[in-house]
């Protein structure tokens, strides 16, 4: 556990449970605001609702470009 002042956490939005980066360099203790790992979900959440609209015309009758068929 390590206490943090206030104004540190206010400036970069960090709250309890928030991801951090804690890194030893030489003889300091190095803790830096981290970012959390997104998930399917978050970015399914993020999407557009109307992402099939947006799709570039002809995308689906382009020929595979590599391994992904």
């Amino acid at each position: 556990m390590v206490t943090v002042p206030p104004f540190y956490l206010k400036q970069h939005g960090l709250t309890a449970g928030s991801v951090v980066n804690v890194e030893i360099k030489g003889d300091e203790l190095a803790i830096t605001p981290g970012k959390a790992k997104l998930t399917l979900a978050d970015i399914l959440a993020a999407a557009p609702r109307n992402a099939r609209r947006l799709r570039a015309p002809g995308w689906d009758e382009m020929p595979p470009a590599g391994n992904e068929a």
